[in-house]
């Protein structure tokens, strides 16, 4: 606890305007890359007429909707308070609400990464996406509703929910073409 608790005391304290405003943007962003991620991924799979495309953006809404639940999940179960709850130095600078292990906006950022980089394995896609998922944890702590290890834990639910979708979809996929390749032709 004590390495959590001083690591976020160093992130937290040192103040600027500038700061505040860009942490505050990335955390908000969150929600936008969300639902940005499938739609922007939808839109090129309906514009190419490619089903692969459409499916993939099915299949990281997919990922997203089973981040939600064990996110939410592990929240309910741990019930860890925010930081700024039980240390009063930690200045809270943003709303924070409900429990604090893991991070719900941490989670769906890598979530988001993880599905973009799963799909699209390119470095300038790869880099990017995590970056920003980095960007988005760190803010949590900077804002004090996060400690370190809630934004770590966060980043592992997140790609591992968008993973385990992905595996599931190409496990679904698999099965569903060796289906199609048994059925006779003409029937």
């Amino acid at each position: 606890q004590n390495f959590d608790i001083n690591l976020l005391k160093t992130i937290n304290e040192n103040e600027s305007h500038f700061k505040n405003n860009f942490f505050n943007a990335a955390s908000q962003s969150v929600i936008i890359t969300g639902i940005a991620a499938p739609l922007g991924v939808l839109t090129a799979g309906i514009i190419k007429h490619d089903k692969k495309l459409q499916k993939d953006a099915v299949w990281i809404v997919g990922g997203y909707i089973l981040n939600a639940v064990v996110t939410q999940g592990m929240k309910r179960i741990v019930q860890r308070d925010r930081p700024f709850i039980t240390y009063s130095f930690i200045i809270k600078r943003d709303a924070g609400g409900g429990y604090s292990f893991p991070s719900g906006h941490t989670s769906a950022a890598f979530c988001t990464a993880t599905s973009l980089s799963l799909l699209f394995p390119k470095w300038y896609i790869i880099g990017p996406s995590y970056l920003y998922a980095s960007v988005v944890a760190y803010a949590r702590m900077y804002q004090g509703v996060h400690y370190p290890t809630d934004v770590l834990a966060g980043a592992i639910v997140g790609a591992g929910c968008a993973w385990l979708s992905f595996k599931a979809s190409a496990w679904m996929e698999k099965k569903h073409s060796a289906k199609k390749a048994e059925k006779p032709v003409g029937l």
